[in-house]
């Protein structure tokens, strides 16, 4: 009797969970917010294991968010017939991985650098030590988690609810709204819909972000929020020289190799534009940048075709917007740049 009462109340737990997880998968998918991936270090491992396909055949993206959401993938893949390695990090400085590369002897592919000042110039971002345990994990991977990996992707391709950034219990209890208390720093969370990731680690506004001027403000808010709390001054002097000789270093390595190796500034606009003018004036970052490292470089301000973008909340693209980018940043690397495009 004891064994078949087990039995039942083990069966009616499974029933209510199971239960309970499409419902919870049916009220996401009513939202009607596309299927987003775990951007997390075995995303990232999967990705950095490409490098080493032929230099004509893919290009390698580092950077910041801004060339996650700018860089439309398929896009780039349809028009160039390359493959797009992303492997830019949100909220970090590409210089962790370009050290990670530029280290890396058998890496001789072409690779582009997206250059967002505040992080690129930064000694360390608050997402660094993200970027690092990506790198680590990539160094030290075993064959079970690559297995891992595999059937979570599988799982992640199919419901929305695996999406832990955004809806496992900790990131829901994150969304509570609490109200703020004196001497209480708030939590300043992105709403779901400013950034969906695919398989591919593109990152991409969802269509009610694009048209809710509310939840865009709800970004602009944070971005006002983060430039207030951060005091750090830009690098001068002998840190900036100190910043650009181990780019320069790292850059040369690559190139001696082989590769090839362009920087490019993305757009951004409104007043996040007007304070990064300011604190990094271009002469004395973008153009010490290029010359320092004999790099070429394309500056959305540059070119017509890209530089009239109004980001939606001040610092990345839209879909829509992404596409128009992108084809016009390949016409700029192949016509203005001679960048080997196959």
């Amino acid at each position: 009797m004891e064994t078949a009462n087990f039995w039942k109340g083990g069966l009616l737990a499974l029933i209510i969970s199971v239960m309970a997880v499409i419902s919870w998968e049916i009220h996401l998918r009513q939202k009607d917010l596309p299927l987003s991936y775990d951007d997390n270090e075995a995303l990232w491992a999967d990705k950095r294991a490409m490098v080493y396909e032929p230099i004509e055949q893919a290009t390698v993206f580092i950077g910041s968010s801004r060339i996650k959401y700018d860089l439309d993938i398929p896009t780039w893949q349809a028009i160039t017939g390359e493959h797009v390695i992303q492997l830019a990090n949100v909220g970090s400085s590409p210089r962790p991985v370009l050290e990670d590369l530029g280290n890396d002897h058998n890496f001789k592919g072409k690779l582009i650098i997206d250059i967002t000042e505040g992080l690129f110039f930064a000694d360390f971002t608050r997402n660094d030590g993200l970027t690092n345990k990506k790198i680590k994990y990539y160094q030290n991977i075993t064959p079970t988690q690559r297995f891992s990996f595999q059937v979570n992707h599988v799982l992640e391709s199919q419901l929305v609810f695996l999406d832990q950034q955004n809806f496992s219990l900790n990131a829901m209890l994150d969304h509570i709204h609490i109200p703020q208390r004196p001497g209480v720093i708030p939590n300043r969370i992105f709403p779901v819909e400013f950034g969906r990731v695919s398989f591919n680690r593109q990152s991409a506004m969802s269509p009610q972000f694009v048209a809710d001027s509310n939840l865009q403000n709800q970004v602009k808010a944070i971005w006002i929020f983060l430039a207030k709390k951060n005091a750090t001054p830009s690098p001068t002097g002998r840190k900036l020289d100190s910043i650009l000789t181990s780019v320069k270093i790292l850059v040369d390595k690559i190139k001696a190799r082989g590769g090839q190796v362009i920087f490019i500034r993305t757009p951004s606009s409104g007043p996040f534009l007007q304070d990064e003018k300011i604190l990094f004036p271009r002469n004395a970052y973008w153009d010490r940048l290029l010359s320092v490292t004999g790099c070429k470089g394309i500056h959305f301000e540059d070119y017509p075709a890209i530089a009239h973008f109004e980001c939606p909340e001040w610092s990345h693209l839209s879909p829509t917007q992404s596409v128009i980018y992108t084809k016009n940043l390949i016409k700029i690397l192949q016509e203005d740049k001679g960048w080997f495009i196959k």
